[in-house]
């Protein structure tokens, strides 16, 4: 039986996994390490270095890395997710076969939460459906929202508010959510607030959370919305990716 754990690392600051991430890490026999390709090679980097950091010295833990199956851009997302999910699923399982060909204890770094707006559990029970004996464990982590609210000093919602925790492709589909005070967007491939009318909405925005290279940028939407969409793209060209994720609130 493969016994796997999904293990929440936060967004990277070492200080940010919880002592019982770092159990599940030293327990695991195995744990992989996605490759996402040159551009996104401080995600891998992170990784390593939160590897190198949290495993003990008589850990005997080994640690394999993998290149990730790349997404089709295609005009149907959800079904090209689906493929996505079932290559992914592909390769973990191949990567099981070969280094715990009797089974073990497997561990997966997730950025921030696997929880929120993450697909691994969903490709975890994947590999019960192709025939493995499987266990899954969570070790919850800090979500992007928790570090946003944290950098900024705010509450997620207002005095006795709901949240609305949505994405940026909705958002841009959909416009500002119904009986709803406060946003948090996600997944924004850069900008969707432009969508919104620019008037009466306070914006919180950050990118690289938790790292040394985080931004913050706050305000009346009508204010900053240009800003952010400049910071944004000076950014990504000079890092080769970005995370970014914020909460919008009426105001």
């Amino acid at each position: 039986m493969i016994h796997l754990s999904l293990i929440g690392i936060g967004t990277g600051n070492p200080e940010h996994v919880t002592l019982a991430a770092v159990r599940a890490l030293n327990q695991a026999d195995l744990i992989l390490l996605p490759r996402k390709g040159e551009t996104k090679s401080d995600l891998i980097d992170l990784r390593r270095l939160l590897c190198r950091d949290l495993l003990e010295a008589s850990s005997r833990t080994r640690v394999v890395e993998f290149d990730l199956p790349h997404r089709d851009a295609r005009t149907d997302y959800l079904g090209a997710v689906d493929d996505w999910h079932d290559a992914i699923a592909e390769v973990w399982a191949d990567l099981m076969a070969t280094h715990l060909p009797r089974g073990g204890r497997v561990g997966m770094l997730i950025w921030g939460d696997p929880s929120l707006y993450d697909s691994s559990l969903r490709i975890a029970e994947r590999l019960g459906g192709k025939g493995q004996a499987l266990e899954i464990r969570v070790e919850p982590g800090i979500t992007s929202l928790q570090a946003l609210t944290a950098a900024h000093r705010i509450p997620l919602n207002a005095l006795a508010e709901p949240v609305l925790i949505t994405t940026g492709r909705r958002l841009r589909e959909r416009g500002w959510p119904s009986d709803a005070e406060s946003v948090a967007v996600m997944l924004d491939s850069g900008g969707a607030f432009q969508a919104l009318p620019q008037e009466g909405l306070t914006i919180w925005w950050g990118a690289y959370l938790g790292m040394d290279k985080q931004c913050l940028i706050d305000g009346p939407l009508v204010d900053v919305a240009a800003t952010i969409l400049e910071r944004r793209a000076a950014l990504r060209e000079r890092h080769g990716w970005i995370m970014d994720v914020y909460l919008l609130r009426r105001v």
